[in-house]
């Protein structure tokens, strides 16, 4: 089998949100943190998907000249430093290659314009053909999307040159029309509300109205198109059982090994033409 060159492409403060690499309390006790990245790592090195793909880079938005940035990502910083905190285990390797070694920013800088700022279309579709630049020098074959904090649009619509090549593991499901559906960056507070009875109808405000209870979520791996996770489902996982009482950082972690983990594994399985039965 001939390996697809895969790319992961990130948002590193939104991962500094989750305290991705941390142990966080849960339930009077503590649990670790696991990343999706670090999820996709321990796959493609016990799993038949290391047959299928390398990893060929890890890159992120992160702007390192943006405030907003360097704050949202205090404690972390922008590549690892020995005894600070990091997402993952520093010396994880993948494949036989280190994965801090992979790491590669594309920053969106435009994001330091002002919403209404005229330059910020132009400024973005620099940004966009840069991260395509790059794409293109790694020889990206499948671009895994895992919480990315900017909407891409001329890399995915119809005829552009990944199209149908970049994917978005979703921590919510975004099937339309389902029951379940949770798209958007507050997909599992929005599931957290739902177990609660309550549907946020203000996210400035967090003002609420009554709706019957879900208490169940789940996640989708689905192709990027220019929408907010519209884009078509390759694979949904419904396992995550939500506590009322559960904090989202403890939802967090139920979501991520009870159904975004395994929509991950699945999603690339079938994107590689994998038996059903070759992931954990």
């Amino acid at each position: 089998m001939t390996k697809k060159n895969l790319v992961y492409l990130w948002s590193m403060r939104n991962a500094a949100a989750d305290r991705a690499g941390q142990y966080i309390p849960y339930k009077g006790d503590q649990r670790y943190m696991k990343s999706p990245l670090q999820c996709l790592v321990e796959a493609l090195n016990d799993t038949d998907l290391g047959d299928a793909y390398v990893l060929r880079g890890v890159l992120f938005d992160d702007d390192e000249e943006s405030g907003r940035d360097q704050l949202a990502l205090k404690g972390y910083g922008f590549s690892y430093r020995p005894g600070a905190s990091w997402f993952y285990p520093p010396y994880l390797d993948v494949q036989g290659v280190r994965v801090n070694s992979l790491l590669q920013a594309v920053p969106s800088a435009y994001r330091r314009l002002p919403l209404a700022s005229p330059e910020r279309p132009g400024a973005k579709r620099v940004f966009e053909v840069r991260l395509l630049a790059v794409l293109q020098q790694l020889d990206a074959d499948v671009v895994v999307i895992d919480g990315l904090l900017v909407i891409l649009d001329a890399l995915v619509r119809p005829g552009a040159p990944y199209c149908r090549k970049i994917v978005n593991i979703h921590p919510g499901i975004t099937r339309s029309h389902s029951p379940y559906q949770r798209r958007g960056a507050h997909a599992t507070l929005d599931a957290l509300y739902g177990a609660r009875g309550l549907r946020v109808t203000d996210w400035t405000t967090l003002a609420t109205e009554p709706v019957p209870v879900v208490d169940m979520t789940g996640a989708s791996f689905h192709y990027v198109d220019t929408g907010i996770d519209s884009g078509e489902v390759i694979v949904d996982v419904l396992n995550t059982r939500i506590d009322p009482e559960d904090t989202i950082l403890e939802l967090r972690w139920n979501n991520f090994h009870d159904s975004l983990f395994p929509a991950l594994c699945e999603g690339l399985a079938v994107m590689a033409g994998l038996p059903d039965d070759s992931t954990p």
